[in-house]
């Protein structure tokens, strides 16, 4: 073989031509999408076991372990009440304010948490990363599946106080399972853009609470949406009608709560959640393969 290539140089052929004859390839070279897509399919059952391991992890220091995933919304939420509910009393012209809370703090912290942690997913794993060989994506996906396992959680928590604090169950509670599945491929886009900007701006994290903190308040979590009418110009009522996390959370409530105020129909809700969710998926999911090649690099 060695004295093949020999002579092939010999004889006067380019190392490129080289390279195609013998199927040889640049060390490190980025993947097409198509293949990193593949690449990462074959990586699933990692994705999935590193997710989990990640999730144990979490509570494994704790006594109460993994009670900690319905104790920690449920005193969020206690919170949440106690100061703007009881206090401020934002509760006011909100029929079922404990479920209208509830609903708006559990779904801004699925992607809250997502969001946090996936960008410092490649910062925080840089001894993975320059160990072993795999897609570097597999680690904020993860991140987004861990993060999904504690909103199943979260959820059944959810639909208890939602029964409790007196909604009907009804069919339209189906409705939450598209809603969330709409929202978890915005995140998992929201986590691959955000690994890639953490990776290369490392003081980021320290940033990214006080912005999560804003992007709360712009979602009507805490206070009826009908504020934004009230005290907003029409510009920016516009703005945060757009809100992709608004629109979850307004989808969510709607399939769980029986009189409850939107900004927008639910139709126009659901189009505009599906298209949050194609662009963040796939401007995310680009932007991050565009970068394969630094990730553990410096």
């Amino acid at each position: 073989m060695a004295n093949t290539a020999v002579a092939d140089a010999d004889s006067g052929l380019t190392r490129a031509q080289l390279a195609a004859r013998y199927g040889l390839t640049v060390a490190g070279e980025r993947p097409t999408l198509a293949g990193y897509t593949r690449q990462l399919w074959s990586y699933r059952h990692f994705i999935a076991a590193y997710a989990n391991a990640k999730l144990i992890a979490t509570f494994a220091t704790a006594r109460l372990g993994r009670v900690w995933q319905v104790l920690t919304p449920l005193t969020n939420a206690a919170i949440y009440f106690l100061i703007f509910g009881v206090i401020l009393n934002t509760k006011a012209g909100i029929d079922n304010f404990i479920a209208y809370l509830c609903v708006g703090l559990f779904v801004f912290n699925f992607t809250q948490s997502v969001v946090l942690q996936g960008t410092q997913s490649i910062t925080s794993n840089l001894g993975l990363i320059r160990a072993l060989h795999f897609p570097r994506a597999s680690l904020p996906i993860a991140v987004t599946l861990t993060q999904f396992q504690n909103l199943l959680t979260a959820m059944l928590v959810l639909i208890g106080i939602v029964l409790v604090t007196g909604e009907p169950f009804g069919p339209e509670w189906l409705l939450v399972v598209p809603a969330l599945v709409l929202q978890s491929v915005f995140n998992v886009g929201m986590a691959l853009g955000m690994a890639r900007l953490g990776s290369k701006m490392t003081d980021l994290k320290q940033l990214m609470p006080f912005v999560m903190r804003t992007w709360m308040y712009a979602s009507g979590v805490l206070y009826s949406v009908e504020n934004f009418a009230k005290h907003l110009p029409g510009w920016a009522q516009t703005v945060i009608e757009l809100n992709p996390l608004l629109i979850y959370i307004e989808l969510v409530r709607h399939a769980l709560m029986e009189d409850v105020l939107l900004t927008s129909a639910a139709p126009r809700l659901w189009l505009i959640g599906t298209a949050w969710a194609l662009i963040a998926f796939l401007g995310g999911y680009v932007y991050f393969w565009r970068g394969e090649k630094e990730y553990g690099r410096g």
